[in-house]
């Protein structure tokens, strides 16, 4: 782990935090000096991030959240504000990846779906932004997906939802460009996550979009979540600080073909 000090003393919250792209994320954030509140709706999950996190030294604490619950959304970061004096960035990364032809698909997965990839980031968006306003600074990061600028067989639904949360990131940007609030989104390409298995078994297996993935991703394989936290965190520090409302794509070369 390195530390050059990039969200010194910052406080940030990740969703999604206990496993994948949130999870490198948050132990990314932390290891640049910021304070992580790794939640998830698996607290074991979030607690063992937050452990990794204070064994190597830094600041992380676990907490349980379903993200489709506004209350939930507003109970957190409330409860981070009060523990930790401010929110300084917000992470929407937890999503769900529920694949399926369109015509099969149950009310329970489109609902699931919208709740957690698109509701949930407005709850707790929602309720960070107050608090940004106090302080006059933050960043919040959209996890959307490269599936919110082009689809790919079984993704309707998915792909609907991280659609919707480009516009959101856009719309969230021009509303508070002169509060010193940012907010930017990232859309990853195929990376090595479980989230993607579902969609992988309707493609023939792992193995098999693994071997034939030059075909889609010009790179030659998947990415990892490290290299997109690394991403996570430019847009959450100042390094960034030009940049809102920025769609951006870590993608190992899809969308430029």
């Amino acid at each position: 782990m390195s530390n050059i000090g990039r969200v010194q003393d910052r406080v940030a919250i990740v969703t999604g935090a206990g496993s994948g792209i949130g999870q490198a994320s948050a132990i990314r954030l932390a290891e640049e000096g910021a304070t992580v509140i790794c939640a998830d709706i698996n607290l074991e999950a979030a607690t063992v991030t937050a452990q990794q996190i204070k064994s190597a030294g830094f600041a992380g604490e676990g907490y349980k959240i379903d993200i489709a619950d506004s209350q939930a959304c507003t109970d957190l970061v409330d409860t981070t504000a009060t523990k930790y004096g401010s929110i300084d960035i917000l992470v929407n990364n937890a999503g769900v990846n529920l694949p399926g032809v369109f015509h099969e698909v149950t009310n329970e997965t489109i609902d699931r779906t919208l709740n957690v990839n698109v509701k949930g980031a407005m709850y707790l968006t929602r309720a960070a932004l107050p608090h940004m306003l106090k302080s006059q600074r933050g960043s919040i990061v959209n996890m959307s997906s490269v599936n919110g600028l082009v689809s790919e067989p079984y993704l309707s639904v998915y792909s609907a939802s991280k659609g919707a949360l480009v516009m959101f990131t856009r719309g969230i940007a021009l509303d508070y460009a002169k509060t010193g609030i940012r907010c930017n989104a990232i859309c990853p390409g195929w990376v090595d996550t479980p989230i993607n298995h579902a969609h992988a078994k309707m493609l023939g297996g792992l193995d098999h979009v693994y071997k034939t993935i030059d075909s889609f991703q010009p790179i030659g394989r998947p990415g990892t979540s490290r290299e997109i936290a690394n991403v996570v965190l430019f847009l959450a520090s100042d390094e960034s600080s030009f940049m809102t409302g920025s769609i951006v794509s870590a993608d190992g070369g899809m969308t430029a073909q």
